[in-house]
């Protein structure tokens, strides 16, 4: 995958992140990519957590490749999980799942539990800005 055009941003003094950064910087065209879940073209959502974070995430970069970008061009995720400790309990595979779609990117990202999204059967939902440069 490509080297991101992003500039990620550590104020000095902080403990480093580790599979995010703290900020990110870049100039270009902004794409919003709205909150996709972990269901494929024909509305099927695998079974398990990691399966549908890896399909979330490969539904945006779907959008983002639209705009003409990669992984390399999202500076900021926001996942909305509905189990903290589901998402808690899966980071060993979570990891690997995250590489195979995004490569070693690490965006600015947030993580929130909330208590149910639209479609019942989802367990994530990500949101994603990316900065195509000009």
């Amino acid at each position: 995958m490509a080297e991101s055009p992003l500039t990620a941003l550590h104020p000095p003094g902080w403990p480093a992140p580790r599979g995010y950064a703290n900020g990110m910087a870049g100039r270009g065209r902004i794409v919003l990519v709205g909150g996709q879940i972990g269901w494929d073209t024909e509305g099927r959502f695998p079974p398990g957590f990691v399966p549908q974070v890896r399909q979330a995430l490969e539904n945006i970069l779907a959008v983002v490749r639209e705009a003409g970008g990669g992984p390399e061009h999202i500076g900021r995720l926001t996942w909305y999980v509905t189990d903290m400790a589901e998402y808690r309990a899966s980071l060993a595979e979570l990891g690997p799942a995250y590489r195979a779609v995004m490569g070693r990117n690490f965006p600015a990202m947030a993580l929130v539990q909330v208590v149910a999204l639209v479609e019942p059967a989802a367990r994530v939902e990500i949101e994603a800005t990316a900065i195509i440069p000009d």
